[in-house]
């Protein structure tokens, strides 16, 4: 037998995928992920039953209308209040409606961040003053505006808080400034008081809110192509699907990667994390950075403690990555202790050689897959060159229609 050949019962359990669950469920602890989750498919499970729709920037505002006006008439609400509520239930407006439905009007307005509140409005009086809480002075009550909560504060308070919210990203739920009040402001009122100050960041706030319909919607999703077409991508169904949009791109709803079907989306991302990511980059993340155990972000550490808290706000541990409690020492985390030694560390050494070689197995063969597809690639071309001139010389003796079809069909299928 040659030295780079493999047996064939080797070559049998280098296939057998249960005699590594283990190794397998050591890279996927994060996402508390099995090998059975790696390789199961979930866009093979709607069998085509998912439709989508194209969503273009033109169309964009009227399907965002669209589901407003459902929420507006159905609970009698102003659009600022309607879509407060469909930002916080991501644009699903069943959701929302059932919510209404078993918890009722109060529960959902609670939860949702809209406060109405009959009350006359304290800034209405022109000829008093009144006190703002943040700069603690007093100013004339025209300089004033009430939010929807009935707390008010001095406009120039008001305007730098946007301000400074909506430079950070968080444009879409811009809440009230007192202490524990979870009311979303009036959209308008946050329009007229940036565009006074700084027009160009009112502009920026007025996207955030459209494109909120695509980002904070799960139901639709941003056309992955390079460079952007600006088109989205709404399904109605099974989200797990692959889709086209009108541009030419096929690509994963699910996960927004290339059509990948049959792999599942997770092991898709292993492998071409493992394939196509410079090396240096994956060396620098893996020794100056950690996964956040909630939203899976990678975190730098930028200080002495190895109490680590995510920008989701969750706390972890930087020794060991485990989720910990808010308060901590320098000598103990809340609710979390990794001092102690752990055998189980002791067998990932060999755990990772295993991996390692069964890895080098499969990329060779990706490999091998990958450069008979570029040299079938310029088979195809050189076929149907051959084919174009056999129909010239013989189109009225010979049929070639067959085979055209199929190279159609199969570059189709073949292209990336």
């Amino acid at each position: 037998m040659a030295p780079n050949q493999v047996s064939s019962e080797e070559d049998e359990e280098l296939y057998n995928d249960d005699d590594y669950g283990d190794d397998y469920a050591c890279c996927c602890d994060d996402d508390d992920q099995t090998l059975d989750d790696l390789d199961e498919n979930p866009c093979l499970r709607n069998n085509g039953q998912s439709s989508s729709k194209v969503i273009t920037r033109d169309s964009l505002l009227a399907a965002q209308k669209e589901d407003l006006q459902r929420i507006m008439d159905m609970m009698s609400l102003s659009e600022h209040h309607a879509r407060t509520i469909l930002i916080h239930y991501r644009w699903d407006v069943e959701t929302a409606l059932s919510v209404l439905v078993e918890k009722g009007r109060d529960q959902l307005f609670a939860e949702a961040g809209v406060k109405i509140v009959e009350r006359s409005d304290p800034c209405s009086s022109s000829s008093s003053t009144l006190y703002c809480a943040i700069c603690m002075e007093e100013k004339s009550a025209h300089e004033f505006t009430t939010m929807d909560c009935v707390h008010y504060f001095c406009n120039e308070c008001w305007t730098e808080h946007f301000i400074v919210q909506i430079s950070e990203g968080k444009s879409r739920r811009l809440r009230c400034m007192t202490h524990e009040c979870y009311s979303v402001c009036d959209e308008a009122v946050v329009r007229n008081l940036v565009g006074a100050r700084d027009p160009e960041l009112a502009e920026k706030f007025e996207r955030y809110l459209l494109e909120s319909y695509i980002d904070d919607n799960k139901r639709v999703k941003w056309c992955p192509s390079v460079p952007h077409c600006g088109n989205a991508i709404r399904v109605e169904g099974d989200k797990f699907c692959e889709v086209e949009c009108t541009c030419g791109q096929q690509f994963c709803f699910s996960c927004s990667c290339e059509a990948h079907s049959p792999c599942s989306c997770l092991m898709w991302q292993y492998w071409v994390r493992k394939c196509h990511e410079e090396l240096e980059t994956i060396t620098w993340m893996t020794v100056n950075t950690k996964p956040c155990p909630k939203c899976m972000k990678l975190v730098e550490k930028n200080g002495g403690c190895n109490h680590v808290t995510c920008i989701c706000g969750q706390s972890f541990c930087w020794i060991c990555g485990g989720a910990t409690g808010g308060s901590h020492t320098w000598a103990s985390i809340e609710g979390h202790s990794c001092g102690r030694f752990k055998e189980d560390e002791v067998k990932n050494v060999e755990r990772a050689k295993k991996v390692l070689y069964r890895y080098i197995h499969y990329h060779n063969r990706y490999k091998a897959h990958t450069d008979s597809y570029k040299l079938e690639a310029s088979l195809k071309d050189t076929t149907q060159k051959k084919i174009v001139q056999l129909e010239d010389r013989e189109s009225k003796s010979k049929d070639f229609s067959l085979v055209m079809n199929y190279l159609r069909m199969k570059g189709r299928r073949l292209k990336k």
